[in-house]
């Protein structure tokens, strides 16, 4: 590492702890190489020429501060992102969730929504979406009043339907959506079973018990003392034999929790508690 490269690494870190302290969200455990990438990008939609400038400006001004959480915060998704992990769960979840009577279902993370939705058309293809309450949480409140719109841009559309045709769809995704003025909404059919909340993986505690977690393309931004925490919010929140998906690049192996968990679909990031 650089001599540049260390001094600000230094001065985000500092931003990070005056962040805390002053609006108490934590990124201070957030990986390195990620927030040194999206830093520079916020010195450069706010015209910065240091982090300490940036520093500044996000610490005295809370508009500053609600416009820094899209960098903090990574909200890049598709409707039935990893067809292959949606058809895993369809055919080695779905039938052990279908022995409940009622289903908890916790999207950790859930951006602006495109993950949560996915799982809501499967749930209803299975007939488990009306014994089913599913909590999208997220710590950034733009995403998460795009999540709850569930309103996308039409010409995402026949990406998502390809996906789902390969993660077993069993209709035509057109079949949830109304479309008008170039969008597409979900049916409020599905959108009734959904609470949506703010939660921070790195403050907030556990808030329910729940049969299934879903939380993929989060982890990859912690570093492993908050991957830590996380996991073991997951495992805390999850009937014994619940499930956990994760992410393509995401494993509890090496973790703190990896005894908690074993594999249940390996090549698709899904476990279970044991």
């Amino acid at each position: 590492m650089d001599e540049d490269t260390r001094l600000f690494d230094i001065e985000v870190r500092l931003l990070l702890e005056g962040v805390y302290q002053v609006y108490q969200h934590d990124f201070r455990n957030y990986a390195t190489a990620s927030l040194r990438r999206r830093m520079q990008q916020a010195m450069e939609h706010f015209g910065c020429t240091s982090i300490s400038e940036l520093q500044h400006r996000v610490l005295h001004d809370r508009r500053v501060f609600a416009q820094m959480l899209q960098f903090f915060t990574v909200q890049v998704s598709e409707l039935f992102h990893d067809p292959g992990y949606f058809l895993a769960l369809r055919q080695e979840v779905v039938p052990v969730l279908k022995t409940y009577p009622s289903l908890k279902v916790w999207v950790a993370g859930c951006s602006t929504g495109e993950e949560l939705w996915s799982l809501a058309v499967l749930f209803d293809e299975e007939d488990l979406l009306e014994r089913t309450v599913f909590y999208a949480t997220d710590i950034n409140p733009v995403a998460l009043r795009t999540a709850e719109a569930g309103i996308y841009p039409l010409d995402r559309i026949a990406r998502f339907s390809a996906n789902y045709r390969q993660a077993g769809g069993r209709r035509s995704l057109s079949d949830y959506l109304v479309t008008g003025y170039d969008a597409a909404a979900f049916d409020r059919r599905l959108r009734k079973q959904v609470v949506f909340a703010d939660h921070s993986l790195a403050t907030d505690s556990v808030f329910s018990e729940v049969q299934m977690v879903s939380c993929r393309n989060v982890l990859i931004y912690f570093n492993r003392a908050l991957q830590d925490r996380a996991l073991g919010l997951f495992h805390d929140a999850l009937v014994r034999r619940g499930f956990l998906g994760l992410g393509s690049h995401e494993t509890v192996r090496f973790t703190a929790h990896a005894e908690a968990f074993e594999d249940l679909v390996p090549e698709h990031r899904i476990y279970r508690r044991r």
